[in-house]
């Protein structure tokens, strides 16, 4: 027998304002539900209990600009999301769960690298605070992480890019109908992770049969090719027909088949403002298929309003789709700055809109090509218009040798006198060390 995961955080005390999509009771008709249904008395559902990430678990995998402390008081419900998800993940890697759903809020998966606040309703990511944890703590090399929600999972490919050991899948309406704008097939990866990256960009109106088709002869023969020891799917639930804030048209049955064909060993609650007529039934599927119960008598009291988009229609979309991903080559600039230690640097401007607080980041990354390692990150980032800017250095898991050097040698120059560095964060993912850099305050390891 199955043996599934569930932890519930509704988060009744956090929002982003009473008429927001994103407020207290998001998830209370979901929890009603769930309790009607009896889900938790099934003899394979173990239930959790929420957990508190640590600010280590948070700047192993983001930077928090331009210093943790500027966050501290706005974090105590993302924190408990992250946490959650790292306990759930956790027990899935120990074995003792088969799978689980982390159905926690806030979501995450528009947070990005860099923080300097929240956009897109996410201001730390969970799925990739947890990632960064197993392969810390619990020993995991390979993980995909496949992204459902209806917007691109931009924060969460901005974070792994560059990233060769972590595959990241993201099926999302077509950015140039929805927000964030971006997630188009030729984002296939950095200079070290070239196609670890795939977008797939779909037309408003997609249903059932359009996205069972895309998993089926698109992201499943990827999963296989990769085979990764663990399969995350950010579970975002705003492609259903009745969300306010997209045009797709997934059913909560359609959600039970997503869950049943890609058999994720954990899923991460992402969007999904539906509150009455799709988060209770939606919810429901998913954690039925988890448990290997039947979801197909699972209802939404409401009726499709709009017609779907004919599989006919989308074979044709989809093909030339995948023929444009597959004759998409790489093209990076390498710009080398006087100070960066030996070796070919790839420079990627990399603007970042805060929709939720109405302000610009200007990020300037570079990477260091490597043929041994994720290789060397380095970013300068600065909040609107403000000449002070704050550094992250990031030595990755697996590092090299010389990229590891090429870390320290970036840091130390970091700490030099300085007129525009405000704040720095080197992420020793090689040692698990992290170090703040502040120019008032001094350095200090975490």
């Amino acid at each position: 027998m199955k043996r599934t995961g569930i932890l519930f955080f509704p988060a009744f005390d956090w929002s982003l304002g009473d008429s927001h999509p994103e407020r207290e009771e998001r998830l209370l008709y979901t929890q009603e539900q769930l309790f009607e249904e009896g889900i938790f008395d099934l003899p394979q559902i173990k239930q959790f209990s929420p957990c508190v990430a640590s600010l280590q678990d948070v700047l192993r995998a983001q930077a928090l600009f331009p210093t943790p402390q500027d966050h501290t008081d706005n974090l105590d419900a993302h924190l408990i999301a992250a946490g959650s998800a790292i306990l759930l993940g956790a027990a899935r890697v120990r074995g003792e769960i088969t799978n689980g759903f982390v159905l926690a809020r806030p979501p995450g998966h528009h947070s990005g690298a860099t923080v300097w606040g929240n956009r897109g309703f996410c201001t730390l990511n969970n799925e990739a605070i947890l990632v960064n944890h197993l392969r810390a703590h619990l020993g995991i090399k390979k993980i995909a992480i496949v992204d459902t929600d209806v917007h691109h999972g931009d924060g969460t490919q901005d974070i792994f890019f560059h990233d060769p050991n972590v595959l990241f899948i993201s099926l999302h309406q077509d950015g140039r109908t929805l927000y964030p704008g971006s997630g188009f097939v030729n984002e296939k990866g950095g200079p070290n992770a070239w196609d670890q990256t795939l977008n797939i960009p779909l037309p408003p109106g997609t249903g059932d049969e359009g996205y069972h088709y895309v998993l089926e002869n698109w992201v499943l023969p990827r999963l296989q090719a990769f085979a990764p020891d663990l399969i995350i799917n950010s579970a975002g639930q705003d492609n259903h027909f009745t969300d306010p804030l997209a045009s797709m048209n997934l059913t909560a049955g359609g959600y039970g088949r997503i869950t049943e064909l890609l058999q994720p060993d954990l899923a991460v609650l992402e969007g999904g403002y539906s509150i009455e007529g799709a988060l209770p039934y939606v919810n429901l599927a998913i954690l039925l298929a988890l448990a290997g119960e039947d979801y197909h008598h699972v209802r939404e009291p409401q009726k499709l309003a709009r017609p779907s988009l004919s599989l006919a229609a989308i074979k044709p979309y989809i093909q030339e789709l995948k023929k444009q991903h597959q004759t998409i080559k790489p093209t990076f600039t390498i710009q080398n700055i006087p100070y960066f230690p030996k070796g070919d640097w790839v420079y990627s401007p990399h603007p970042v809109y805060y929709d939720t607080e109405g302000f610009q980041e200007t990020r300037q990354d570079y990477i260091r090509q490597c043929k041994h390692c994720a290789g060397t990150v380095y970013i300068e980032s600065r909040r609107s218009s403000s000449s002070m800017k704050s550094v992250l250095v990031r030595i990755p898991f697996q590092a090299c040798p010389e990229c590891e050097q090429a870390g320290y040698d970036l840091w130390e120059h970091l700490q030099q006198p300085s007129k525009d560095t405000t704040s720095g964060l080197l992420q020793n993912q090689l040692h698990d060390k992290l170090y703040v850099w502040h120019r008032k305050e001094g350095l200090r390891e975490l």
